[in-house]
């Protein structure tokens, strides 16, 4: 494998400098995910995707079949997912007092699997699933043993099957899947996750606008800023007057923007690990 290139050494000092004034926020996306091997939703080379229509999934059932069947194989396939180096340095850097936490846009759960603690998670977690009807949390892992119970061997014969982005796998033909629904009263089970169509819950954006407000300043690292939601974020960090620095593999919808005094091109991990080094 090729070696990828070292950050800019003045981009990285200046990125470095912007948490002279105190602690920084952080925003990040599915770029940061890409170094555990969970593909990117519109990284270049980012593989072909159809958002989750929460609503088909609500009255169809032969799309929750789709679902829950990818989600199986997904689940066996990213059993060896795991954080990355950016994941570490950013909890590295919250233990040091450099960031208060971190905001993602991610479902993933690698954040607070990689040691943060504070973590505000704009669209939910994919390991907790719940019932749309009386509202009881489980785990995946609880959901998809029920699901080989009800589908032996599915999991097995599927295994070759290729992830997409979100972590779940493409199935062709899952016509022959029973889906698994909430075993005290019957109902739909969902991801508790916000999907394209949903909206953020007011207080867990509350949350993310605590931390921007409170910082000297955001960091958006592996996004690329075409949801809504992390817009919002930038916007009230440009309302304060607060720099914005970006670390990311292509382009983002702030590159162009005044506010952004340090833009960084290249991978989370090398310059989160870079950076944490720097500010040790």
């Amino acid at each position: 494998m090729p070696r990828r290139p070292e950050p800019d050494a003045d981009a990285m000092r200046e990125l470095a400098a912007l948490f002279a004034h105190g602690p920084v926020a952080v925003l990040t996306g599915a770029g940061i995910s890409t170094d555990s091997g969970i593909p990117d939703y519109r990284g270049t080379g980012a593989p072909p995707r159809t958002p989750m229509n929460i609503a088909e999934f609500m009255h169809d059932v032969a799309y929750r079949r789709r679902f829950w069947a990818g989600a199986r194989i997904g689940f066996l396939r990213s059993a060896g997912v795991s954080p990355n180096a950016g994941h570490r340095a950013l909890a590295h850097l919250e233990a040091a007092g450099r960031i208060e936490g971190v905001i993602t846009q991610n479902v993933d759960d690698l954040h607070r699997r990689g040691g943060s603690r504070t973590v505000v998670e704009l669209h939910g977690n994919g390991a907790t699933i719940r019932c749309v009807a009386c509202g009881r949390r489980r785990t995946r892992a609880e959901v998809l043993a029920n699901f080989d119970q009800l589908n032996p061997g599915y999991a097995e014969e599927h295994a070759d099957a290729a992830l997409g982005p979100d972590g779940d796998a493409r199935i062709s033909d899952p016509s022959s899947v029973l889906v698994p629904e909430c075993p005290d009263c019957g109902g739909v089970l969902r991801p508790a996750v916000v999907y394209f169509g949903e909206t953020v819950p007011p207080e867990v954006f509350a949350a993310g606008e605590t931390l921007v407000h409170d910082a000297g300043a955001l960091l958006l690292a592996g996004t690329s800023l075409a949801v809504n939601t992390g817009m919002r974020l930038v916007h009230r960090a440009e309302r304060r007057g607060i720099p914005i620095a970006v670390i990311n593999r292509g382009p983002t919808a702030v590159d162009s923007r005044d506010s952004v005094r340090v833009r960084i091109e290249g991978g989370t991990s090398e310059t989160l690990t870079d950076l944490a080094e720097m500010l040790s």
